[in-house]
């Protein structure tokens, strides 16, 4: 079972995300911030990250900076309600940018996308 890492400072988006990834057949943990995310890294060892921009500890293209040093191999999708982001050019060290909205099919295919070309990476 592919384990997601959701990394949101909301808490209404993090138990959403946790519910309906759940019933899609993930295993999902939830972090608020970079502390919970990099713990979670460890020991969860998530195969995918869903990561919001703005959180309130940090810049989450900082963190995503981070998990691309420490974590080659784990699959970030950026997550954020702002598009100004998507020209930053520290956005594209991530594997997608999905623009958050009340409709998360485009990303769960996305995730599922991702993780399904992981797989047959291996």
């Amino acid at each position: 079972m592919p384990k997601i890492l959701v990394v949101d400072d909301e808490i209404f988006i993090r138990m959403l995300y946790k519910k309906e990834f759940e019933s899609e057949g993930y295993e999902v943990m939830a972090a608020a911030g970079e502390s919970e995310a990099m713990a979670a890294m460890r020991e969860f060892r998530p195969d995918l990250v869903i990561l919001d921009i703005e959180l309130s500890d940090t810049n989450g293209l900082e963190l995503l900076n981070r998990l691309r040093q420490e974590y080659r191999d784990v699959v970030v999708v950026l997550n954020s309600a702002y598009s100004t982001y998507k020209a930053d050019f520290q956005s594209w060290l991530a594997d997608a940018y999905i623009m958050k909205s009340s409709d998360l099919n485009p990303l769960k295919g996305k995730v599922k996308d991702l993780l399904e070309a992981k797989t047959c990476d291996r």
